[in-house]
Formats: C-alpha cells, structure tokens, sequence
C-alpha cells in the first residue's frame, strides 16, 4: 500500500482513465469514482456508460456521475468521502476551488503530455501531428487549465506507425505506473512540485468533427501524421462522388509534380496531389461500405483517376 491510511477519489471516464484507476485499486484505498454521465452512441443512440463507470462497478467502487462538480449533490458526495487525495485522468470537467481545496494533499491529474507542451483536451493528437517526442506528466493541479506544478514526468518517442488509439494506450499505462512510482515520494514529502515554465506552453484545443476534413493544400506529410493523429477521432475524411470517403491510413511521397487535389493512381494505390508531395491512401472506406485497402479500393472505382498510373 501507498499508505495505509490515504484515502482517494478518482477523477475518470474514457479508456484512458483505466490503467489509472485499476493501479490505484492495487496500490491503496479508492473510496470513490466521478465519471461523467451515461451518453448516447451508436447508431440507435443508445445510453451508453463511460469505460470508467463499468470499471468501477466491477471493482465494487462507490460511483457517481455528475453532470457537473458545481451540484451541491456532488459536491456532499466528495465531502462524505473525505479524500486525502484526488486523481484525475481523463475527466473531461474544470475542478473548482472548492474541490481542488478538499483534499489533504490536494488534486493530481494524469495528463498525456510534457507539460507545457499540449495542454488542453486533445494532447495526443497533437503530439502525433508536431512532434517525434510526447510522454506523460504528473501534475499538481490548479484553477488554470494544466497549469498546476510539476511532480514527474516521462517521455517516450511516437513511432511512425502509432495512430492517437494506439499512442493514448501506451500512455495510459505509462501515466499509471508513473503516478504509482510518485504517489509515495509526494505523500511523504521528498518530491516537491516545480512550477512550469509558461512561456514554453503551447495548447490542444478540443477537436471537432468537421477537423478531419482533409485539405490538400496542406502538405503530404502533414496530412499522413493528420490521418494518424486523428484516428480513430475525429478521423480524417474527404468527399468522392458526393460520398463521404474515410482515409485509416496513408503517407507520403515527395519528389511527385502534382496539383492539391489532383487524384491519380502511384503503385496500384490511391493518391492526391498537396501543397508538398503526394499523399498515397493505404485504407479507406466509402459511405456504406466496408473498410479495404486502397488498392481494393481502386478495383472497384474505375473513375477514381482519369490518368495513367504513376510509378
């Protein structure tokens, strides 16, 4: 145990939130969870509940799920609980004064990047679309928007191959083991926090759908790094035949004269002309079929390029 006598409420809702939650349930005493509130998903709009509330569940954990942290109902919830600490991953609300000030030992929160680098809601898919280099930090938060001290932080490097899904797994585990590793040190005083350095701070603004919007007059490499980084949400997306056409995977090629926009065929694949090089598409699916291979793609879409097949 952490410490014996700790009591947590843990902060979560996604997949992400997962490694954190089953680690601290393994390591000390998890008295309760906040998770956001059932949503409706999939095609009939079902309710469906956050990865966090069935995790919880399962673990026997008390739960709740406030539409926000300011109902007095919640607010009593947090109070009866009286945590020494609370972890925050993946949450998805601001922690007023009130909450930040509860605990003991105050609020921590996973946060899937280098602090100052990416804060805000969509780190990853940042990390994926500007950098080679992201990791995890363990951060002591305030009333800013990741703005809080500094207690650890871990870096790794973003594989080429690596889309958002799979980056935001292998941080997710990444942030647990390092929250496990600092959760000692930070309760019995021999890790101080260290304030960040705001001039280096750059922000992820939350995404929307329309996002995934490809424009060709960016350049190729970028729009590769954007199928990845924007996979599986919001994902990445144009328009073929008055059809919506969503783009798995792709990459590019430079060194090809071609127009933005311009479609045309390289190695039995789909391609377009950018701003800078050419983007091959790898993966793709049409409006009400199946997800394939571009060069299955292009088997069943004769129109797709009017010009001979580049080499």
């Amino acid at each position: 145990m952490v410490c014996m006598d700790c009591r947590i409420v843990f902060m979560g809702s996604p997949e992400f939130s997962l490694p954190t939650l089953s680690k601290l349930n393994q390591i000390t005493e998890v008295v309760g969870v906040v998770s956001q509130p059932d949503r409706p998903a999939g095609r009939g709009r079902t309710l469906q509940p956050p990865d966090v509330k069935v995790l919880a569940e399962s673990l026997g954990i008390a739960l709740i799920q406030p539409t926000t942290l300011k109902s007095e109902v919640a607010m009593q919830q947090l109070k009866e609980w009286s945590p020494d600490l609370i972890v925050v991953a993946a949450f998805g609300q601001i922690l007023r004064e009130n909450v930040l000030a509860l605990p003991k030992y105050g609020c921590l929160n996973v946060h899937a990047s280098l602090l100052p680098r990416w804060r805000g809601a969509a780190p990853i898919q940042a990390a994926i679309l500007h950098d080679d280099q992201t990791g995890v930090t363990i951060m002591k938060m305030d009333r800013g928007l990741d703005t809080g001290d500094i207690l650890n932080q871990k870096a790794i490097q973003i594989k080429e191959v690596m889309n958002a899904g799979m980056l935001s797994e292998v941080l997710a585990h990444l942030g647990a083991d390092l929250l496990a590793e600092t959760l000692p040190l930070y309760l019995d005083g021999s890790l101080q926090p260290k304030p960040q350095d705001d001039t280096q701070a750059t922000y992820a603004p939350r995404m929307k759908k329309q996002d995934g919007m490809l424009d060709t007059h960016q350049p190729a490499s970028f729009l590769a790094r954007q199928v990845r980084a924007y996979d599986p949400w919001p994902g990445v997306f144009m328009f073929f035949d008055d059809k919506r056409l969503k783009i798995f995977q792709a990459h590019s090629i430079e060194g090809v004269f071609c127009m933005p926009g311009e479609r045309m065929i390289i190695d039995h694949q789909p391609a377009l002309g950018t701003d800078q090089g050419c983007l091959v598409l790898d993966e793709v699916q049409m409006a009400g079929k199946k997800r394939v291979s571009g060069e299955a793609f292009l088997n069943g879409t004769p129109n797709w390029s009017a010009n001979q097949e580049r080499k």
